[in-house]
């Protein structure tokens, strides 16, 4: 994809559509569980700082 959407967007489009926090963190588990390397990549293209994808993926393990 050339258009990129903010981590900021994507994440108020989870909360327009009634996603709790916990609702979005039960996404990002999903989605590493099934995808790792899709997940690792999605964040990435979100331009997220390395720090925080590993932070995201570190708690989307447990």
């Amino acid at each position: 994809m050339k258009t990129k959407v903010s981590k900021e967007q994507w994440v108020s489009m989870f909360e327009a559509i009634g996603l709790s926090e916990e609702k979005m963190m039960a996404w990002h588990r999903v989605f590493e569980t099934r995808h790792p390397e899709a997940h690792a990549e999605f964040l990435c293209w979100l331009e997220i700082d390395s720090q925080e994808i590993k932070a995201i993926r570190n708690r989307s393990q447990k």
